[in-house]
């Protein structure tokens, strides 16, 4: 079972730490504000309340031992900035620091960050090009610029195969499965040869996809 710490519980902390309960993660969440606290506890989470800025109180969760950090303290840059730092230098595996411009994400890595969040910003841009392309039908934010898309099988590769394309290669595209009448076949081999009546599940950054969309 992974581990997770989340520090800030605002709308998207709350979010973040709901839906890793429901992976049966352990978790342990933090915030500066007690009342902050009570949406989450339902969710059979560790909680604490502390602030997150205090080398001392960061030190007492014994941070290597968490699979990932989640800073996401809400509108407090210079806070997200401060946390992010110290839960490096307190040898934290992994850090993902919540940022609203990019140029607060410059900073963030600056300061330990190894991926950063953009919440509104992911939301608002996969459901733009969803809505705005009849080929998406779903899209789900990984970390940066990078989704998961359930998208129709492109024009030009019916007929042809995941090799004889090379798709990852000339289309910046990764094929993680293939769904046809709602049954999902994942890891399709590389001699597998499109059809125009599927629906392919693949990772890569909005502008691949849009790209590759938009030629179909």
């Amino acid at each position: 079972m992974k581990s997770f710490l989340i520090i800030g519980l605002g709308n998207f902390g709350c979010l973040l730490t709901e839906a890793f309960s429901r992976q049966n993660c352990e978790l342990m969440v933090v915030d500066k504000d007690e009342a902050a606290l009570s949406p989450v506890l339902s969710f059979g989470v560790s909680a604490r309340v502390g602030d997150a800025t205090n080398e001392e109180i960061l030190r007492a969760f014994d941070i290597p031992s968490f699979d990932a950090c989640f800073v996401s303290v809400g509108s407090d840059f210079q806070t997200s900035l401060v946390i992010t730092n110290l839960l490096k230098e307190l040898g934290a595996k992994c850090v993902y620091s919540k940022a609203a411009e990019g140029v607060q994400a410059k900073f963030l890595r600056m300061s330990g960050a190894d991926h950063i969040i953009y919440p509104e910003k992911e939301v608002a841009v996969n459901l733009a090009v969803s809505a705005s392309n009849d080929s998406i039908f779903d899209s789900i934010p990984l970390i940066d610029d990078y989704n998961i898309y359930e998208i129709s099988a492109p024009e030009q590769w019916i007929g042809q195969t995941i090799g004889e394309l090379n798709v990852r290669a000339n289309f910046n595209v990764s094929i993680l499965a293939t769904m046809r009448n709602g049954v999902v076949a994942p890891m399709p081999p590389i001699d597998y040869r499109f059809n125009a009546d599927e629906h392919l599940i693949v990772m890569s950054k909005t502008d691949n996809i849009e790209q590759l969309l938009n030629k179909a």
